[in-house]
């Protein structure tokens, strides 16, 4: 966003704020969806940013949807429960019933256990489901191929579940995309085993490529979307052969996110200038970052006329030391009262951060429908009172 919009923003709404503009979210789908020429699908990963779950809903293809809290959410923004993929590990029979009850029909499985839940609740509700059994890639995550070999070799036992294919996510921000390419060549020859030892046919693959973003100084941002061109051609092979859909989130969301912070003190200590802003590492997380020694793009917006370079740290409100947001940046006649935009914050940001820790005030919330028209999704919420005991 342009940096009057920005000014516009600080000044007429409280800060801290995340914006996240709903037009960039829209425009990247389309240009993924030009890559993608209709040859596989698109399914959003909700806990990247659940506030773009209306837009995406529209977008994407399918929404995968990892705990009971994000199938509440779902619920109360109305998404068609045809389109959830209930993913996720820890999933208990409240879980799946909750699901199975407002109409979701596709799922995955962490273990035989889910099998034997989603088989089970099925049944209880007269009804045929549709599971992707997840395929273990070296984590917590997933099952067995033997696990795996034996679903397809006992497909008797889970009359109430129709076996579509396989789940499979790796990992993120993956810069190397040889990896993909190797994953996608493994799931090649899985379909080929399993077809020749089952004798029967793979619907359908759900992968998650874990596809990179740039984020920080010196990363490159010349084309965001390369990594998905550079395993475009592969993916179209996959595709050829089974119903494929990839599964992301970061991808999607980061360039649609910004987050606005004020200035509250300027000091030097020691030799090093420090400001203090009225956010910090509560609400602001990049993926890599580390102790604030990764600069991310900063738009500083000025309350005055001064341009003399000085360094700052830059810190947030909290009371510990790990509050730094950036250990060391260049910035142009900083004063109390200035802004500083923090870009590319769409993905995660927004609920990975340390809400509750100082009982610090949750920011607010706004979403750009287009050039100055904003929704205010979320007013800034106070946090103590969940830090409260409740019967004292």
């Amino acid at each position: 966003m342009q940096e009057k919009e920005l000014k516009y923003i600080a000044e007429h709404y409280q800060t801290p704020c995340f914006i996240f503009d709903l037009e960039a979210v829209k425009e990247r789908v389309k240009k993924m969806r030009e890559i993608v020429g209709g040859a596989y699908h698109l399914c959003y990963s909700i806990k990247a940013n659940p506030f773009l779950i209306p837009t995406m809903a529209e977008i994407t293809d399918k929404l995968e949807v990892c705990s009971p809290g994000e199938l509440s959410i779902c619920k109360a923004l109305r998404v068609e429960p045809t389109k959830i993929l209930y993913s996720g590990v820890n999933k208990t029979e409240v879980d799946v019933t909750d699901a199975m009850e407002y109409g979701v029909i596709h799922y995955t499985a962490e273990s035989l256990l889910h099998m034997d839940i989603v088989n089970r609740i099925a049944g209880k509700y007269q009804k045929k489901v549709e599971i992707l059994p997840r395929l273990n890639a070296g984590s917590q995550f997933g099952m067995s191929k033997e696990d795996l070999f034996s679903i397809y070799a006992n497909e008797e036992n889970y009359p109430n579940v129709i076996v579509k294919g396989i789940h499979y996510f790796a990992g993120t921000q993956r810069k190397k995309n040889d990896k993909q390419i190797k994953e996608l060549d493994m799931l090649l020859e899985l379909i080929k085993e399993i077809q020749t030892t089952f004798n029967r046919k793979v619907e359908q693959i759900e992968y998650g490529p874990g596809l990179s973003v740039p984020l920080f100084e010196g990363d490159d941002f010349s084309d965001t979307l390369k990594p998905l061109e550079n395993i475009h051609e592969k993916l179209k092979e996959l595709s050829q052969v089974v119903d494929l859909t990839i599964e992301m989130g970061r991808f999607y969301s980061t360039f649609c996110g910004t987050y606005i912070t004020r200035a509250m003190d300027c000091k030097s200590n020691e030799g090093v200038n420090y400001c203090i802003v009225d956010g910090g590492m509560n609400h602001l997380n990049y993926y890599g970052q580390m102790m604030g020694m990764k600069v991310p793009h900063i738009q500083h917006l000025h309350a005055c006329d001064d341009r003399a370079e000085m360094n700052w740290c830059l810190c947030g409100s909290l009371c510990t030391t790990a509050d730094v947001l950036v250990r060391d940046v260049t910035l142009q006649g900083l004063h109390e009262g200035d802004y500083l935009a923090f870009n590319n914050c769409g993905a995660y940001s927004v609920t990975e951060g340390i809400h509750l820790f100082l009982s610090r005030t949750m920011p607010l919330i706004l979403l750009r429908t287009a050039e100055n028209e904003y929704i205010v999704a979320r007013q800034m919420q106070e946090s103590y009172p969940i830090n409260t005991i409740q019967n004292y």
